[in-house]
């Protein structure tokens, strides 16, 4: 699925409970967090017509970050994250958890290539080499991934115009609150 969806997706995880926002960011943060590994795809288009060609991506995009360890990882960061006790910082890895396991189940069910390829998750990588593919993948494009986008975005904006934030506050306040200002105004309150 897209980075975007992973992030909406992440957020309403966030929003499913009364954190306070460093840790709604971490939630969020953690349903994109497995695309880290995707990075190599910047590397890849800069070096692509040099004779140091490279393949970052096919090589390493569903397998560094898209497994068990680094949801263990994502969680111990959240429970860093988290303001309070223990209760406080289990509740935040737990729902940084989901939010990153989903996004692996995500990817499991749509994110075929338009070549056919079913991307594999390497959930215990680095430990084995073991991959997981499901064979109703859909393809990246198809219309579920369309309709989970729609219905995430749907929700967030619903969310934003109610509670008076979104995903925005991750990045700035300002442009939260500006985002917010300009929702109310073009859909005011009954």
């Amino acid at each position: 699925m897209s980075p975007v969806t992973h992030l909406l997706l992440g957020w309403l995880i966030a929003e499913s409970s009364p954190l306070v926002r460093r840790e709604r960011a971490v939630v969020a943060i953690a349903g994109i967090a497995p695309d880290a590994d995707g990075l190599g795809l910047l590397i890849d288009l800069a070096t692509k017509r040099s004779a140091q060609a490279t393949d970052y991506w096919g090589e390493w995009h569903h397998v560094i970050a898209h497994n068990l360890p680094a949801a263990v990882l994502m969680a111990g960061i959240a429970a860093a994250v988290a303001t309070g006790g223990a209760a406080r910082r289990a509740l935040v890895a737990g729902l940084a958890s989901a939010a990153f396991v989903l996004h692996l189940i995500c990817d499991l069910a749509g994110s075929r290539g338009p070549d056919g390829h079913q991307y594999p998750i390497a959930w215990g990588w680095p430990f084995t080499a073991a991959t997981v593919t499901w064979d109703g993948q859909w393809a990246l494009n198809a219309w579920p991934n369309l309709v989970v986008t729609l219905v995430a975005l749907t929700v967030t904006v619903a969310l934003a115009w109610r509670r008076g934030r979104s995903p925005l506050e991750i990045v700035s306040l300002r442009a939260d609150a500006a985002f917010v200002a300009a929702l109310r105004r073009r859909v005011p309150a009954r």
